[in-house]
């Protein structure tokens, strides 16, 4: 259902509150650029620092500004499933085109907890819903054989894998690949994850890049697979130094030095220190993005 090159959207502020206008900006840019889909208030958009009324405004501006030209798939997940439920509920009503749920955080629900838990919300709320396993910020991977049981509801569509395994995502595909939607969750997995039958990224570097991210997802479409591997490694110091700190700083460094928002954090994230601030400029002078 969902494909190709999703960016997980950075939320823009300006003295402390969402820009709005640099958000509605970006959409727009992304759309004239090719990428396929958005994600906002995931991992890179800040998710756990917004409150909730923070979070719906977002969800909402991004789908006005999409204006049903490309999905917008909301990020809704919690480590309390009621929390997710709520939330979920309200990126429905807003209008979003699906929900990307994160597995619970911090408390490290066992695989029967996680399939619990994406049951209730499957069950209770007629979206489309894609899974979303990072254990490096999670504590919890979610195992193949629990998506693959999570693969029988009919609108769980989809999986964001973001653990960088290789070996788990292709058990991943064969057990799931022709019922649900395997999208990577690792800029730098992409090109192997459509190798594998994946069927595209939510991207932290098509931020950035958003022409070449989705080019070369067209690319590999087309058959055209050495177009395709030159773009990947076109784009490989580009994923390489968007994780030099904690993502979304080096996005949203990049981002700001490009001139499409203003350089601001909620805390706990803060700003570069200056001297990968001066690594990042290099990788993107050489990118020619400044």
């Amino acid at each position: 259902m969902f494909k190709g090159s999703i960016v997980a959207i950075v939320t823009p502020f300006k003295k402390g509150k969402f820009d709005e206008r640099a958000y509605g900006d970006l959409i727009e840019w992304h759309i004239s650029q090719g990428t396929h889909g958005i994600v906002p208030c995931g991992t890179t958009g800040e998710a756990p620092t917004l409150d909730f009324e923070e979070h719906y405004r977002v969800i909402e501006v991004a789908v006005k500004a999409a204006n049903k030209r490309i999905p917008v798939i909301a990020g809704t997940g919690a480590n309390s499933t009621d929390e997710a439920l709520t939330i979920t509920r309200k990126a429905k009503k807003l209008g979003a085109d699906g929900a990307l749920l994160v597995t619970p955080y911090y408390n490290k629900p066992t695989q029967e907890g996680l399939y619990r838990h994406y049951k209730a919300v499957a069950e209770a709320v007629d979206i489309p819903i894609v899974l979303y396993n990072v254990p490096g910020r999670t504590a919890v991977n979610m195992l193949p054989s629990t998506v693959a049981r999570l693969a029988e509801f009919k609108n769980i569509v989809g999986i964001k894998e973001a653990t960088g395994d290789m070996k788990q995502a292709s058990e991943l595909i064969r057990l799931c690949g022709d019922r649900i939607s395997v999208i990577s969750g690792d800029d730098f997995t992409t090109f192997p994850m459509l190798a594998l039958g994946g069927k595209g990224a939510i991207s932290v570097t098509a931020n950035i890049a958003p022409k070449d991210a989705a080019d070369m997802f067209n690319a590999w479409e087309k058959g055209n697979i050495s177009k395709a591997r030159k773009l990947h490694y076109k784009l490989e110091p580009l994923n390489n130094a968007m994780f030099i700190e904690t993502n979304p700083i080096p996005v949203k460094t990049a981002l700001a030095l490009m001139g499409k928002i203003e350089e601001e954090f909620k805390l706990p994230l803060c700003e570069m220190s200056p001297a990968n601030k001066e690594k990042l400029k290099g990788v993107l002078k050489n990118a020619g993005l400044i």
